[in-house]
């Protein structure tokens, strides 16, 4: 064996909660499942309460190609001293290539 692991996330049962997060989408959510869409900027979510099965690593629905990781995939990362990745708190989390800036506060938190 090489020494080294290919590790591809899994696109788990954890869905990002609507309500709770504060997207600018350019389109409506039109599958309930995997909930991807036109999303132009984040500035935080959450996930939806109960979705989450306990993945340490995981793709969430409706964050394709963004990898989420447990808090104790966290305390693991700090105990052992890795220094090639960022972590930082979801409802932290800004993504906003056209510098909108976050959405007004709205009824599902998205525009």
């Amino acid at each position: 064996m090489s020494g080294y692991l290919l590790v591809i996330p899994v696109f788990g049962s954890a869905a990002v909660d609507v309500a709770r997060s504060r997207f600018w989408r350019s389109s409506p959510i039109s599958c309930d499942w995997c909930r991807s869409t036109g999303v132009d900027a984040i500035h935080g979510f959450a996930l939806e309460q109960g979705s989450w099965n306990g993945d340490d690593v995981f793709i969430a629905r409706g964050l394709a190609g963004t990898m989420i990781v447990s808090k104790r995939f966290a305390d693991f990362v700090a105990r052992h001293g890795f220094t090639n990745m960022k972590l930082t708190p979801t409802e932290e989390y800004t993504w906003d290539p056209l510098r909108r800036g976050p959405p007004p506060s709205t009824p599902g938190g998205q525009v």
